[in-house]
């Protein structure tokens, strides 16, 4: 395909199509709506689905129904709708639904500014369930990563039977930038483990080492219990501790012991630098420009780009810092992920850079804290 100039929201919708979805369903919603536009471009022509709910509740309903049936699914809204998606979303954890969401960033609270970028949904997007269990949550940089990693987030949704967010901001959703496709390297579209239509099936049931069951799809020819309450591996209610507790720990394991398999980041090492730059999403770009400036002034500073943000990649967090006398977070909202580099760093000296006005934050600005 060559350069093709798109905004960050086409690139997810192309990205979403190269890894096989198949079927959408979104309510329009500031900044997030020409993803609707692309799927509704995209979807239909290809034998796909597209469809417009009458709000984001029946929109991500929609999608999880699809998904049972054996469908690749994508939603996406923003900070109001991820409130409004949350019961489903719990739904889709405790009922391993493979879902993608995107949630482009605007600033809040409530219905904040439509047309200012943000970062203040990071928290909620991990702990914006019932339960609070872990999700998978990935932060794009550009349009090339808004394609590569909605790729990635269909194959995680299916391989790990889970909601996958795509943490976008109005910012790099809506600006556009050159795309080039050709030299990507791009991964393989997976698909989840389908259960043998011929043996017992148990809808959540696992085998050997497995922490995910086998899928087989409602409507077809075997018959699929489920439910959104709390379950055994047969699929049927129970009240039961040890079955609930089995259950309970298989949903947390299942993502917490495998983040290093889609552990994503970029990063930018000086070997005199005594100062680690921490940023993630559309900030990323203000503290490249910003470390390169430093290192041209004589002051060099590194810069790790976290790309995954949950479940925590504590091991790359820890292992990159660990040379590192002092590290400076950046992020767009008041200080919703710093907390967690602290827990992992105790005794390191941090520096926090934080503004939620509906600004982007500066290279200057990230130049003064180092």
């Amino acid at each position: 395909m060559g350069l093709i100039l798109m905004e960050g929201n086409e690139a997810i919708g192309w990205g979403a199509m190269a890894a096989g979805c198949n079927f959408f369903a979104g309510y329009p919603i500031t900044p997030a709506t020409t993803i609707y536009n692309t799927m509704l471009k995209l979807l239909p022509p290809s034998g796909g689905i597209c469809l417009q709910g009458e709000d984001e509740i029946a929109s991500i309903g929609f999608c999880l129904g699809a998904s049972m049936a054996g469908m690749r699914t994508m939603t996406a809204t923003s900070g109001p709708g991820i409130s409004l998606y949350s019961e489903q979303i719990s739904f889709a954890i405790g009922s391993e639904i493979p879902i993608v969401i995107v949630d482009v960033q605007r600033l809040g609270p409530s219905t904040g500014s439509a047309t200012k970028g943000a970062d203040g949904d990071i928290q909620f997007l991990r702990w914006g369930n019932s339960g609070g269990l872990p999700v998978i949550v990935l932060a794009p940089v550009d349009v090339t990563d808004c394609y590569v990693l909605s790729m990635q987030a269909f194959n995680l949704a299916e391989q790990y039977r889970c909601p996958v967010f795509i943490a976008a901001n109005k910012e790099i959703s809506m600006t556009r930038e050159t795309l080039e496709l050709d030299g990507l390297n791009l991964p393989q579209t997976g698909a989840r483990r389908t259960a043998d239509a011929n043996t017992p099936f148990l809808p959540f049931g696992v085998k050997g080492k497995h922490l995910v069951p086998d899928f087989l799809p409602i409507g077809g020819q075997r018959l699929v219990r489920q439910t959104s309450s709390t379950h055994a591996a047969d699929g049927y209610i129970t009240t039961d501790p040890e079955q609930i507790a089995q259950m309970q720990e298989r949903l947390d394991a299942k993502l917490s012991t495998s983040v290093s398999e889609f552990t994503y980041y970029d990063e930018s090492c000086t070997a005199e630098a005594d100062t680690l730059v921490i940023v993630y999403g559309v900030t990323a770009r203000a503290a490249r420009a910003a470390v390169r400036m430093l290192q041209e002034s004589g002051n060099p500073a590194s810069l790790l780009v976290l790309k995954t943000l949950w479940p925590v990649p504590e091991q790359l967090i820890m292992e990159k810092a660990a040379t590192y006398k002092r590290v400076v977070m950046a992020e767009m909202n008041l200080g919703q992920y710093v907390p967690e580099i602290q827990r992992l760093l105790p005794g390191k000296k941090i520096d926090f850079l934080g503004q939620m006005n509906g600004e982007l934050i500066k290279p200057g600005q990230i130049m003064e804290v180092v």
